[in-house]
């Protein structure tokens, strides 16, 4: 024979149990959002360290990428029609602010900062990571398909920094031709510019 016992609460227990659960959900959700950005900078450490830039961008901390840019070819053919375009917002590994965003069309890919981010090229990682180990790295690779005949000299790769005064107001990186550059590109600039931020108020 089973018995069923009915806990009777009053309206001020039952509204202090209420409290209690949100602040338990709240809680639960700060900590996986400090668990998903530590992993995040797991990833990227993780690439640094095996000194390989060309890891697949599975690897990495993702941000989408648009699925209708012709992407899976290896090289480019320029489209008749006005080329597409898409923005890709990019969001602050830690909190997921939107910092600048990220113009894509076939040929090059636009990152421009928000109003009032104030980051200038000399806040690392940026020159160190982004720049000379990322895209020197793809920069090298396109460099010797240029001797071997496989692509020709304005093919290659290239990043230019466009500034308002000192701050960055917009990095161009033009001719990555490949869906896994671009996934790659994306995904590693968005840790550089969080990792920028923190070290500006360092």
């Amino acid at each position: 024979m089973s018995f069923l016992i009915i806990m009777k609460y009053t309206e001020e227990q039952i509204e202090k149990m209420l409290e209690l659960k949100e602040s338990i959900i709240d809680k639960m959700e700060k900590h996986q959002e400090e668990l998903d950005f530590l992993q995040k900078n797991l990833d990227i450490l993780n690439i640094v360290l095996k000194g390989s830039s060309f890891t697949k961008a599975s690897s990495l901390p993702r941000n989408e990428i648009p699925k209708d840019l012709n992407l899976d070819r290896q090289d480019y053919v320029e489209p008749e029609n006005k080329e597409k375009s898409e923005s890709i917002p990019i969001k602050k590994n830690k909190d997921g602010e939107v910092i600048a965003n990220a113009v894509v069309t076939p040929k090059q890919v636009s990152i421009i900062l928000n109003d009032g981010i104030g980051l200038t090229d000399e806040i690392p990682p940026l020159r160190s990571f982004f720049i000379e180990r990322i895209i020197g790295e793809m920069k090298k690779t396109d460099n010797v398909d240029v001797k071997d005949g496989k692509i020709d000299e304005g093919s290659v790769i290239d990043c230019i920094i466009n500034k308002n005064g000192p701050s960055i107001r917009e990095i161009i990186i033009k001719n990555y031709r490949q869906k896994e550059r671009l996934d790659e590109i994306i995904n590693t600039a968005t840790w550089s510019l969080t990792r920028m931020l923190e070290n500006s108020v360092k």
